[in-house]
Formats: structure tokens, C-alpha cells, sequence
């Protein structure tokens, strides 16, 4: 598809679109996580968009032995994009929690 029809395609989509105003065109927004709790055999993600990921403790075995001194030991990365316990040298990207 050439990007001409591509955006007389988007400008109809736009057009069609009445209801309360709002686009039909989804923007995609990046999950970011802005803090991390974990229960006796769970690791809990909480997103900045209110969401909540979870993933049982068995996926990660390193954290799944930490102690929970060592868990609670946690620096984001960059924005939120992931998650770094330095003590036990353990990363998880986000978005491959919410790929699982």
C-alpha cells in the first residue's frame, strides 16, 4: 500500500468518526513500571497507566532465591522500561511481562 493511500485512508477513518470526539486511532503508549512489591511466590509489576502485572517467582530463579532484602533492592531502568535488582544481577524488560 503506497503511503498516499495509506493516509487518504486514515484522513476517512478520521472523517467517519464521530461519537464524542475522540480519534478511533489508538496511540501506542509505552509501559512503564514505577514499582515492584512481591508475595511469597509472586513478583508484582505496577505500570504508571494504574495496571498491574504479575508472574509467579518460579519464571525468575534468581529472585526466587534472593532473600527479601535482596528483592527489595530495585532500580528502574531508564523511564520504567525495566526493572534491575543489582544484587543478584537480575533484569526484566516490561514488555516481556506482558508478552507472557
Amino acid at each position: 500500500m503506497s503511503l498516499t493511500i495509506w493516509q487518504d485512508s486514515l484522513k476517512r477513518i478520521g472523517k467517519t468518526s464521530k461519537g464524542n470526539g475522540m480519534s478511533t486511532l489508538a496511540e501506542k503508549i509505552e509501559p512503564l513500571a514505577v514499582d515492584v512489591a512481591f508475595t511469597d511466590d509472586a513478583l508484582h509489576v505496577v505500570l504508571a497507566d494504574g495496571r498491574e502485572v504479575s508472574a509467579p517467582l518460579q519464571w525468575f530463579p534468581r529472585l526466587l532465591h534472593a532473600t527479601n532484602e535482596q528483592r527489595a533492592h530495585w532500580e528502574l531502568i531508564g523511564d520504567g522500561i525495566g526493572i534491575h535488582w543489582p544484587q543478584v544481577d537480575e533484569d526484566i524488560e516490561v514488555e516481556s511481562l506482558l508478552a507472557i
